[in-house]
């Protein structure tokens, strides 16, 4: 048993009184977001000196979704990266007010600041060009102050489990069982043949990269996103950091222009590339083109394995089955224009 809340009904304006040093009269809560690991609320507060409102987060309802954050740390690594990595970056993230996790890393919870009024990135929906420069100036905010900090990229609590990549190289195959039955009528052939492909290389594609440069988000795309923050005060705010982890940063920018955006990725590839670049030089870490080429060819696939891993080790919504399609779709046809898998076949 939790010392903590691990539901919002089990946060209490006594609890949260101590929280946050001030007297909270009463409270209720309603869900936010559309998150499929954790599940999100917004707390309407009354009392003294306390904000109108707060955001939190607490494990899955879903008993699916717990079981793959817990096998993965996911919710140990969200804790963590509030407490330890999100002041040491430049990153627009939530305030956090309280941050504990369980030692098994099954249980967790989160208190922070509320963002909005915002608008909701939405990966269905697709952004403009706008919120994509806002997005791409947020991922070298992520990369650019974490580059070669030991204290960060050498972190515990971001390090994989010695057999991490083993196990997922293992369980990949099966997922892309469960991807090609589900959507198979769905996602173009030639989308699909690049899943099938990836599946059959998936031992040397999850063998860790020993190269490891900064720390990356992992799941960057639109849904992870706010944009417009406090009525328009702010342009994005950067959410749901489950899967930060130790990597290269091209795995970040080719993931969101890719399966993160779509169309909109493959019509402004050079633009956006070239914008995080230059935004990475301003922050003080000269990268090229050239010399992310294959770092970038190989990230795209991040996209294509985060979809089909996705859909089947969390719980099945029709949202989320339209949400995985469109990553799919998105991540295929930048691999295809990359030739991704013969640059992971080069690899291997």
């Amino acid at each position: 048993m939790a010392d903590f809340p691990v539901h919002p009904d089990e946060v209490t304006p006594s609890w949260l009184s101590e929280v946050l040093g001030a007297s909270v009269a009463a409270l209720r809560w309603e869900s936010i977001g559309t998150g499929q690991v954790g599940d999100s609320v917004r707390f309407q507060l009354e009392g003294e000196n306390v904000p109108a409102t707060l955001a939190g987060k607490f494990p899955a309802a879903d008993e699916t979704s717990r079981a793959t954050a817990a096998m993965f740390g996911l919710y140990r690594k969200e804790v963590e990266f509030y407490r330890q990595a999100a002041p040491l970056l430049k990153v627009r993230a939530p305030k956090t007010y309280f941050a504990q996790g369980s030692d098994d890393g099954t249980q967790f919870c989160l208190i922070f600041e509320d963002l909005g009024p915002a608008r909701q990135g939405d990966q269905i929906a697709g952004c403009t060009i706008e919120d994509a420069r806002a997005a791409m100036k947020q991922a070298a905010a992520i990369h650019a102050p974490s580059w070669g900090r030991a204290d960060i990229i050498e972190a515990p609590w971001l390090q994989p489990a010695a057999n991490q990549g083993d196990t997922v190289a293992a369980m990949y195959p099966k997922a892309q069982v469960v991807f090609r039955e589900r959507y198979g009528e769905l996602l173009e052939p030639e989308y699909m043949s690049v899943c099938e492909a990836l599946a059959e290389l998936a031992a040397p594609y999850f063998r860790r990269d020993p190269e490891l440069q900064c720390l990356v988000h992992g799941d960057f795309r639109l849904d992870n996103m706010l944009f417009d923050i406090r009525g328009g005060a702010e342009p994005i705010a950067v959410l749901d950091w489950q899967t930060a982890a130790v990597g290269k940063p091209s795995h970040d920018i080719a993931y969101f222009i890719g399966t993160g955006i779509g169309q909109l990725g493959l019509d402004h590839e050079d633009e956006l590339l070239e914008l995080y670049l230059a935004e990475m030089g301003r922050l003080g870490v000269g990268l090229t083109r050239e010399g992310i080429r294959e770092s970038y060819r190989l990230g795209i696939l991040h996209g294509v394995s985060t979809a089909v891993f996705s859909a089947a080790f969390v719980e099945r919504t029709e949202r989320g089955d339209a949400n995985f399609l469109s990553m799919a779709r998105g991540g295929c046809a930048l691999a295809l224009r990359h030739d991704s898998i013969g640059a992971l076949r080069e690899k291997d």
